[in-house]
């Protein structure tokens, strides 16, 4: 969390880390080619930075990398190396607990 991150490396971590996860994703099944095309569908064109809430009041900078459905939106956090499923607040996105990668994140809801 105490790391500083600069706009261009973390834009260029997160397509490296997104553009492996739809190559190794399984798309063979209905289903599958649903979540990935709802995902790419809803992919933000350029990350940007937001502060996400997570228990106990701790803020932390992570980056977009779904937008919102209006209930729910998958960010980046780079002091964790993972994504993040946070539900959308009157005062921002709010971690809850799922992690992992993007479209496990994605497609847990």
């Amino acid at each position: 969390m105490g790391r500083v991150w600069d706009s261009e490396g973390t834009q260029a971590r997160i397509e490296a880390l997104v553009a492996a996860e739809i190559a190794a994703f399984d798309a063979s099944t209905r289903a599958g080619r649903m979540t990935l095309a709802a995902f790419q569908e809803r992919r933000v064109r350029r990350n940007r930075a937001v502060t996400v809430t997570f228990s106990g009041g701790i803020e932390q900078t992570c980056w977009t990398v779904v937008r919102s459905d209006g209930c729910y939106s998958v960010l980046y956090l780079p002091g964790s190396e993972c994504f993040s499923l946070c539900v959308d607040s009157d005062f921002g996105p709010l971690d809850i607990g799922v992690h992992g990668r993007a479209l496990d994140c994605f497609a847990s809801v």
